[in-house]
């Protein structure tokens, strides 16, 4: 056994809202810059539908993730060593611009500078490449509020499989189905494909916390990742000539402090916490030969923080203490491990996916209640499970390689919860026979009901900071981004852009973030150390660019204390 430990997260995705209010300050955050437009490290997907690239999870096409071989050992889908070497200076296998979208933005200058006249000025879309005027005809979520349609839901992956596969019953449910909310971000796999891809070594999985990362020094841009991702949540920066992916916003980890995409959603759906496994058995795991046997061979993977044996085998490996406190308090492994209601994303492309999902039940409610039924009777609801308007089928395809009973026993457990707790709220004697229907007990189905409805702040974010030695060793000299306009950048030399002396501004730590917050002044937008931007900014003053100009002409005209 070999203990290492597992930054993890799981959403809840009864409560999506499909505001993408994630998406948008995460693009704010890391890849709102020149080379990034079309870069989406955290997207929200409507469902069913093709998602984001253009159906994506289909690998006949794209090539992604593992594959079993005869002999019961992986290999690439998309080929080992000598195919790669053949193909390094020209991959084709991968999504192209059109598969993502073209980016672009809107003629804003032809509304406010168009000469008077009898009809109204329109902002045209333009090409945030090429600059030209374009139509537009897709987009990162171009599906959203058209889940279930037949001009949309047909051409998902997941429902053309189910419909070779299925009888006229789950076809006529399919024409029906209920869209639901999929947010996706890099699944920081135990087995990932995309670091086994990489020629150069760019992309490494670390060994303190698991999240997989691209060192921009390393990277030839040789874009066998992105091929190699079945989640297609490698990206190519087409100025830099560098792949870039979710960091699971890791100078905020190591500070204690959730990602951005947790912390901004207003649904509160996400939960980060730090899960143990043994990673000798990591390669076993994912060469189940039954793809159905792989969600349960990566929950055998989750060691129990509280088993004496492996506290001692996690000491013994370097696991520091209040990591092992974090982990027997973390959110993901209470609801992936011990409740057994979260489940991973297309475990069958064996890549040991770490962000994993509640399904979603929400529908199941307000259909019966339409029916003159009551929807939150337990008997009610354990028997329309199989009738939803999502149908079971097509959560499994997403959730558990096709299995739909571990769908069924997460659905149980959901709808036990909501009949139970309904009385519990209603001053009712709760009925215990309702939890043991689902395998659960009262004392069970109230703490999954704190944890999915009540939790605090601190419940649903269990995230141990680094030690100051870790942090001085995972420091950099600078910023990996440190392409022009990255955060990292820094001034040119006098013999060009490389003759600089870097700025020390490493990757920026959110202490800092914190101390610039309670800071009476304004930062200078010149001043790359003091950068502003609205993640950190706290009201005070108005900094230049957030607010219109005033009548003096600058958008910064009152003073930290004035009002307006």
């Amino acid at each position: 056994m070999r203990v290492m430990g597992q930054i993890a997260m799981v959403m809840n995705l009864d409560k999506c809202i499909g505001c993408h209010t994630c998406s948008v300050t995460c693009k704010q955050a890391w890849t709102n810059r020149s080379g990034t437009e079309y870069v989406w490290f955290n997207n929200v997907e409507t469902r069913p539908g093709q998602g984001y690239p253009r159906r994506y999870q289909d690998q006949e096409q794209w090539r992604g993730g593992w594959v079993r071989t005869r002999r019961g050992r992986l290999k690439l889908r998309a080929g080992g060593r000598i195919r790669k070497l053949l193909g390094i200076f020209a991959n084709p296998v991968m999504p192209t611009i059109d598969d993502y979208y073209e980016p672009w933005t809107y003629d804003y200058e032809q509304l406010t500078s168009a000469p008077l006249g009898d009809d109204f000025p329109v902002a045209r879309p333009k090409s945030l490449i090429s600059g030209e005027e374009m139509s537009v005809e897709w987009g990162a979520n171009w599906d959203d509020n058209l889940g279930g349609g037949p001009d949309n839901a047909e051409l998902d992956p997941m429902v053309q499989r189910l419909r070779q596969e299925a009888d006229d019953k789950v076809r006529f449910a399919f024409e029906q189905a209920y869209m639901f909310y999929l947010p996706r971000i890099c699944e920081h796999c135990l087995n990932p494909s995309c670091v086994a891809s990489c020629p150069s070594g760019a992309m490494y999985k670390r060994a303190e916390d698991g999240i997989v990362l691209v060192d921009q020094d390393r990277c030839r841009g040789w874009r066998q990742c992105v091929t190699g991702c079945p989640y297609k949540k490698v990206y190519f920066n087409h100025r830099t000539g560098k792949a870039e992916k979710c960091t699971m916003c890791y100078p905020r980890v190591e500070v204690g402090l959730p990602t951005v995409c947790s912390e901004t959603c207003v649904g509160r759906l996400r939960y980060l916490g730090l899960v143990l496994y043994d990673a000798d058995r990591v390669g076993e795991a994912a060469s189940a030969e039954d793809e159905k046997d792989l969600y349960e061979a990566q929950l055998d993977l989750f060691l129990d923080p509280s088993d004496p044996e492996v506290v001692s085998a996690a000491r013994r490996d370097g696991i520091p203490e209040d990591w092992l406190e974090a982990a027997r308090r973390s959110p993901v492994y209470a609801l992936a491990k011990r409740h057994r209601v979260a489940l991973p994303l297309h475990p069958e492309f064996r890549t040991m996916p770490m962000v994993w999902y509640i399904p979603p039940l929400s529908p199941v409610v307000d259909a019966l209640s339409g029916t003159g039924h009551d929807g939150e009777d337990a008997g009610n609801l354990f028997g329309a499970i199989d009738t939803l308007r999502i149908p079971v089928e097509y959560l499994a395809e997403l959730f558990t390689a096709g299995d739909p009973e571990p769908v069924r026993r997460v659905l149980r457990k959901l709808s036990a919860m909501r009949s139970y707790m309904r009385a519990v709220n209603l001053g009712e004697q709760p009925d215990e026979a309702v939890a043991a229907k689902a395998g659960m007990t009262g004392g069970e189905v109230t703490e999954l009901y704190r944890l999915l409805g009540v939790a605090k702040y601190e419940e649903r974010y269990v995230i141990p900071s680094a030690h100051e030695a870790d942090g001085r060793r995972l420091e950099e000299s600078m910023c990996s981004l440190d392409f022009e306009d990255g955060p990292g950048m820094y001034a040119s030399g006098p013999f060009g852009e490389a003759s600089g002396q870097p700025m020390p501004v490493s990757v920026e730590t959110f202490h800092a973030l914190r101390e610039r917050q309670s800071s009476s002044g304004i930062a200078d937008p010149g001043q790359r150390g003091a950068r502003v931007n609205l993640l950190n900014w706290d009201g005070k003053g108005r900094p230049d660019g957030l607010f219109p100009p005033t009548a003096s002409g600058h958008g910064s005209a009152e003073k930290p204390g004035e009002t307006s």
